[in-house]
């Protein structure tokens, strides 16, 4: 299990009391219902996947999870953000040739 610790000014403690009985619990309830739609979404590509490409589903959501990111079939955020930035890097440069080659 993953453990996650925040700090939050003393501004924003008094905030978050204002409109949540329980700072903790609501910043548990956010973190966990977050991953459970991430886990839905995961869930259906991996049936999907799984139907595809005729590989037995796995029997649980944890396993569902680990076989799509050993499939390739998902990606974390920073990696689909890298490959996006790069990209674009890409683009932009292939944008630049072609600009000095016009001048």
């Amino acid at each position: 299990m993953t453990t996650y610790n925040i700090a939050l000014t003393q501004a924003e403690d008094k905030a978050l009391a204002f409109v949540a009985l329980s700072q903790d619990d609501w910043i548990q309830n956010a973190v966990h219902e977050r991953c459970r739609i991430a886990i839905d979404e995961i869930v259906q590509i991996t049936v999907a996947k799984c139907l595809e490409t005729n590989i037995q589903i796995p029997g649980s959501k944890d396993e569902m999870v680990e076989l799509a990111y050993t499939q390739g079939w998902i990606k974390t955020a920073a990696q689909r953000q890298a490959e996006f930035e790069a990209q674009a890097a890409a683009e932009a440069a292939a944008r630049q040739a072609q600009e000095a080659q016009g001048e």
